[in-house]
């Protein structure tokens, strides 16, 4: 007897975890389109022979991909932003697409912490003081406390979340803006992002991505934020307008940023690079062993569930 063949499935680059390819390709029929002399050749060749999709959140799948495959039933994505993902596409085809959120929550809120930390406190730029032999001739400036300062989350969902948990151990006192109040929490919401950048010290921005945010935080947000105030982004680097964030750095509009996250990534303009007050950090916030690797259970999660129930585990929100 013959044995079913496996699902075929389009990778469509490489996956931020190695072991996570080991597995599909132990699981499924697995091509990756990154590696093919002529992607677009060889989706208009075999595009019809793919019943599933594996990318991730910084990857994305655009609509003009979707279109080659004409018997695509399942797309499951490594990561919690979906911004990159053509999800109307998908939608306008009855497509379910499954992402990886909530595993990473804590990773990314430590992050936010780590970016906080060093920044008000110059860990990084004192670390290459000391190792310039700048210590023996002069003292390392003073610089900010963190602890209880007031701290503004833009975005309060499961990140933001985690963010204000973390709060609490350093006594911040903790107000949020969100398009709509969190049902069950206490914690104050303030009536615009304006007024949250202008009552805080630090403005921790775990809002999602896409059109509907991008330049959400502008001149005029960095203006209220002020020169006492610290811009944290582990979101995304499009919520930020990046020149806008230069220009307020360079003139110490604001006291300093800790970035995860850019517009053009892996390009980070030189102008941040040159800029003590700015910590920066190649989009690692969930860049752990732990949450790397339950992310990728829950990519092959999805999968498994999509092609014995017709459902993945967890589809992205449904707008």
């Amino acid at each position: 007897m013959t044995q079913p063949s496996k699902p075929r499935i389009l990778q469509i680059a490489r996956l931020p975890l190695p072991a996570l390819e080991t597995d599909l390709a132990a699981r499924y029929d697995v091509v990756c389109l990154s590696d093919q002399a002529d992607p677009a050749a060889f989706r208009a060749a075999h595009g019809a022979s793919f019943t599933g999709v594996a990318t991730s959140a910084s990857i994305g799948l655009k609509g003009e991909v979707i279109a080659a495959l004409p018997n695509l039933q399942v797309v499951s994505s490594f990561g919690v932003g979906f911004d990159a993902l053509d999800i109307a596409a998908c939608q306008a085809r009855g497509i379910p697409v499954g992402y990886t959120p909530d595993v990473l929550n804590d990773c990314v809120a430590d992050m936010a912490f780590a970016l906080m930390l060093d920044v008000s406190r110059g860990v990084a730029a004192s670390d290459r003081f000391v190792r310039r032999g700048e210590w023996p001739k002069a003292r390392y400036a003073p610089l900010t406390r963190v602890s209880g300062k007031r701290l503004g989350i833009v975005g309060m969902g499961r990140i933001g979340l985690a963010v204000a948990e973390r709060a609490t151990g350093f006594r911040m006192e903790v107000g949020y803006y969100n398009r709509r109040p969190v049902e069950g929490s206490t914690l104050p919401r303030l009536d615009s992002l304006l007024a949250l950048a202008e009552w805080a010290d630090y403005l921790v921005l775990t809002v999602a991505g896409g059109a509907s945010t991008r330049h959400l935080v502008n001149r005029e947000v960095l203006h209220a934020l002020g020169p006492k105030g610290y811009l944290i982004n582990v979101a995304r680097g499009t919520v930020v307008d990046e020149a806008a964030l230069v220009e307020a750095l360079q003139h110490k509009r604001i006291a300093g940023a800790g970035l995860d996250v850019f517009e053009d990534e892996p390009q980070v303009p030189a102008a941040l690079m040159d800029l003590d007050n700015v910590v920066l950090t190649p989009h690692t916030a969930s860049a752990t062993h732990e949450t790397r690797r339950a992310m990728a259970d829950l990519v092959l999660e999805n999968l498994e569930s999509f092609y014995a129930t017709g459902a993945v585990r967890v589809p992205v929100p449904v707008t």
